[in-house]
């Protein structure tokens, strides 16, 4: 494998990956992400190729991250002998550099700007599931029904083994929602006098507000699996 096509291949595989933690972990919209192929005029003096990962922000379009190929600028600049030598050659060499660069605060605003949806009744921060900080809330359907708290705890500290889980029992069922909607909780589980009969309670989910009953034994697997 000749130089050339070796610092393309790291290139592209750098390229990929990029792509796929903005999309797969940070949950951002393809048709959101733009690549600028910086010219040949305006690239850093240092630089072969870079590419800017740009962002469609509320506010336009904006740089988000970027990936240079530094070529061996850095090294040779920093060591008068080649540093490195190749094991079954013995050539002296200076390794080439791809440079990813990430930003966090970026990160995290472009995240919120995906995620923040306001709707006729409700503002939602529609986050990837795995990024929500709380996956699940807890909620008795009465707060002043002791027998529900007690079993909205017992649910609540099954699922805090393997989950960051909030407990609610403020105002009414449907305020209580809404308040995880805002914050990003994926799931709210609610214990009601059927959960005491038959061991079922109410998962709704967060995007598309549907209900259904489940098991109590079943949650865990359940958010398990809703959250991969």
């Amino acid at each position: 494998m000749n130089k050339r096509k070796s610092w393309q291949e790291k290139f592209e595989e750098w390229r990929n990956e990029m792509q796929s933690w903005m999309t797969d972990v940070l949950g951002l919209a393809k048709e959101n992400i733009h690549e600028l192929d910086v010219p040949k005029g305006d690239l850093a003096h240092y630089s072969k190729k870079t590419i800017d990962f740009e962002y469609d922000f509320p506010f336009g379009k904006e740089e988000l991250y970027g990936l240079a190929y530094r070529t061996d600028f850095d090294l040779k600049n920093h060591f008068k002998e080649a540093p490195y030598e190749d094991a079954e050659s013995g050539e002296k060499l200076y390794p080439h550099v791809v440079e990813p660069t990430f930003g966090v605060d970026r990160s995290v605003l472009a995240v919120l700007c995906e995620a923040y949806s306001q709707e006729e009744e409700r503002v939602v921060l529609k986050l990837k599931p795995s990024l929500a900080p709380y996956k699940v809330a807890v909620f008795p359907l009465l707060k002043n029904k002791p027998e529900l708290v007690e079993k909205a705890q017992e649910v609540f500290h099954l699922l805090k083994k393997d989950f960051t889980v909030a407990f609610d029992d403020r105002g009414n069922i449907g305020k209580r929602y809404y308040s995880q909607d805002e914050i990003g909780t994926p799931f709210c589980v609610t214990i009601d006098f059927e959960t005491l009969e038959n061991g079922d309670v109410t998962v709704r989910d967060r995007d598309t507000m549907k209900q259904e009953r489940l098991k109590i034994e079943h949650l865990t697997d359940y958010i398990k699996n809703a959250i991969i």
